[in-house]
């Protein structure tokens, strides 16, 4: 990361419910279009001393015009902590979960509505894909 990206905290706060200090951050990148989620934990990581794979940020909006862009992070006490209470689809950011793949909401509807067809012992037989 160039020396032209700095990092301020502001209104950080120690939640010791959730074993995390949480805090919103402001990012100064006046010579690039913008500075991406991992450059950014790596450098609170250092700013906080700490491990850089119990930070999670998210939400980040660039200024109008650029050079600035505005967002949260999340400093959790360890990384068991942060796959307790992180949301799953943030987890799969990370890398520290794997996507549920199941078939898409049209299908979904579709076998719903299939299934109300039929009746008693058929559905079985209705449930399984055909090859």
């Amino acid at each position: 990361m160039s020396d032209s990206v700095t990092i301020r905290t502001r209104k950080f706060l120690r939640n010791a419910l959730l074993a995390r200090r949480q805090m919103v951050v402001d990012v100064l990148h006046p010579s690039k279009a913008n500075v991406s989620k991992d450059d950014v934990r790596a450098q609170i990581a250092t700013l906080y001393k700490t491990d850089k794979e119990t930070v999670s940020v998210f939400g980040f909006r660039t200024q109008f015009g650029g050079g600035k862009s505005t967002g949260f992070a999340l400093i959790y006490d360890s990384e068991d902590e942060l796959k307790r209470f992180e949301p799953a689809y943030r987890l799969i950011r990370l890398g520290k979960a794997t996507k549920v793949e199941k078939p898409s909401r049209q299908q979904r509807k579709q076998r719903k509505n299939r299934d109300k067809k039929t009746r008693g012992t058929g559905k079985k037989a209705a449930k399984k894909p055909k090859e």
